[in-house]
């Protein structure tokens, strides 16, 4: 073990945020000299950098191989099992395409299903082989539209990937829990407050999955939460109760109306209280049904309107649409395309013109509230005209359900439907696990024998944990005005030793004492700089932020130097011939 002396590390802080910084791990992990960036979504891991990457890439490792085998696949993958599996198309414009020079199709790979699915089939024949779990620390790569906050979404990333072969599901239900047990290990150690809730397994298959997610007022997903019973979701699998049919028997007709100059759901509601007043109470936006028309890009090449409808009182979330789609991508449905299909009147769409058999042929899906029996105002498909009473089941169907809509803060728990209603929060997506079933193991043929000598498909889970986000997600919840607050097992050193003033005696008693605190296996940086001011080696102290600071300086006429706690800037005074012992008992514990 070596000191870092900063006189000749390769590190230059800055006092000024880079421009194009948006959450605080990013402005502070390119202030204190850990990453610079290469190109939109790619980063260099500068030594101290590197030197978090690589230990949180040891506490993963160190649990995980609690529990799995760990390999490594290469990033430059053939095209071939890919496409067996049909993620060669869909994964659309999200993955990095090659040619070598004979003209074969390669990517970078975003994930490794497919070759840890032929790594076993290669190799493993009988039940006999299993349970197996195997797992690898490697760079994936993502051609992220639009790669954002440094090194949280990046195109080129560190990735633990692990999958789990059971010969059935009651074998995929114990590997699963083991993964999860030690996913709850890795991220305790991590130092940074996350919750698990449940996800949408999305372009991966399969189907049980839950996310990890760290807490972050600035992060890109929304979950929510019940306090009465403790779930918690990710919004994009939140799924609304399913309501009972109600007998729409003795219902008045549905009647067209007149409804000038209403083109939006607040024009009309004002509109219908002004002109068709309720008897029982006023009318709202929950009242009517808002039809939504998009356009579907799927990875083939195909394009097709689809119509989503939902309460008025509600908008279309564009995240849990896009889940529900996948691997098709949503796209925004122009004039252009209103053009191309004159059966939607827009403002006024009504399911009168929707639907696989009407006579526009455009697919339409409804939220589940748009039950049986239940009765909206809707367009007329008609300019100037709206539905009153059009009830579901009775005058209108849809092709099926989706959940799509927002959910809101104080909707109904769907787990326990009691309670004030669902929370909401945000949170950095940190680990995902799934049960994936036998969806690559069929496309790709992966069989054993079972204990009755029949071949049997091989149940699969799948397991991923960001490990460069990681990085940033712990300093997004360890920092403070002054820079980053490194957890001590993750931080690059142990001590961050500072030698202030110009006489040579502190230079000499600082040199001695970081040779002794290395001596006694302490990972030491030492600000060494001469003729930078305290100062600046102090604010460059606390911007790289090792958990414990000592500073030799003034206080060495008198025998003593000053240990500094980063975190809760509590500062005392011990003497120099204590020093090594003291800053060992603070550093172990």
């Amino acid at each position: 073990m070596t000191v870092l002396r900063m006189s000749s590390l390769f590190l230059r802080t800055l006092r000024e945020d880079p421009a194009d910084a948006e959450v605080p791990s990013h402005r502070l992990l390119v202030r204190a000299g850990y990453i610079r960036r290469v190109s939109p979504g790619i980063y260099t891991w500068l030594p101290l950098g590197l030197r978090v990457l690589r230990n949180i890439e040891a506490i993963v490792r160190e649990e995980m191989d609690e529990i799995s085998q760990e390999l490594l696949f290469p990033a430059l993958l053939p095209k071939e099992p890919y496409e067996a599996t049909g993620r060669w198309t869909e994964y659309g414009d999200n993955i990095f395409r090659l040619k070598d020079r004979k003209g074969a199709d390669y990517l970078l790979g975003p994930t490794h299903e497919e070759l840890f699915t032929l790594a076993v089939k290669d190799l493993f024949s009988s039940y006999k082989d299993l349970p197996i779990s195997l797992y690898q620390i490697q760079t994936k790569y993502r051609d992220e539209a639009r790669p954002r906050a440094g090194v949280l979404r990046g195109r080129e990333f560190v990735m633990k990937d692990s999958y789990s072969f059971d010969v059935d599901e009651a074998g995929l239900a114990k590997s699963y829990d083991a993964h999860r047990d030690a996913y709850i290990k890795i991220f305790n150690r991590l130092g940074f407050h996350y919750v698990i809730v449940q996800a949408m397994a999305g372009a991966m298959g399969g189907s049980k999955s839950e996310e990890f997610l760290a807490t972050a007022a600035n992060g890109e997903d929304t979950y929510v939460r019940c306090a009465s019973c403790g779930y918690a979701a990710n919004v994009e699998a939140v799924q609304v109760p399913t309501l009972e049919a109600i007998d729409h028997t003795g219902m008045p007709s549905a009647q067209v109306v007149d409804t000038p100059g209403t083109p939006t759901i607040d024009t009309l509601v004002d509109f219908l209280n002004e002109a068709h007043p309720r008897t029982d109470r006023p009318w709202t936006a929950a009242d009517t049904l808002k039809n939504v028309v998009v356009l579907l890009a799927h990875p083939d090449g195909r394009q097709e309107p689809l119509v989503i409808g939902v309460p008025g009182d509600r908008e279309v979330d564009e995240k849990r649409l896009a889940a529900q789609v996948e691997p098709a991508v949503v796209l925004p449905f122009d004039e252009a395309q209103f053009a191309k299909h004159p059966g939607l009147v827009r403002g006024y769409i009504g399911p009168a013109a929707l639907g696989a058999e009407s006579a526009t042929g455009i697919r339409y899906l409804t939220d589940p509230r748009v039950s049986a029996g239940t009765a909206w105002v809707t367009g007329a498909n008609s300019p100037g005209q709206h539905v009153i009473g059009l009830v579901a089941g009775r005058d209108f169907s849809a092709d099926g359900t989706i959940e799509a809509a927002e959910v809101k803060v104080g909707d109904v728990c769907p787990s326990c439907g009691q309670g004030e209603g669902l929370e909401a929060a945000r949170g950095i997506e940190m680990g995902h696990i799934f049960q994936l079933g036998k969806k690559y193991a069929e496309a790709l043929d992966l069989k054993v024998l079972d204990v009755n000598g029949k071949l049997t498909t091989v149940v699969m889970g799948s397991y991923g944990i960001g490990v460069s986000r990681a990085v940033a997600c712990v300093a997004e919840g360890n920092h403070d005005d002054s820079g980053l607050c490194w957890p001590r097992e993750i931080s690059p050193a142990d001590v961050h030793l500072v030698a202030t003033g110009k006489d040579e005696e502190v230079f000499v008693a600082a040199e001695t004492l970081a040779r002794e605190l290395t001596a006694a296996g302490l990972q030491v940086i030492y600000d060494d700089r001469r003729g930078v001011s305290p100062g600046v080696k102090f604010k460059d102290s606390e911007l790289i932020g090792v958990p414990t600071i000592v500073v030799v300086g003034r206080g060495l006429a008198s025998g003593v130097v000053e240990l500094k706690d980063r975190r809760s800037g509590e500062r005392r005074e011990v003497p120099l011939a204590e020093a090594v012992d003291q800053v060992c008992r603070e550093v172990r514990g």
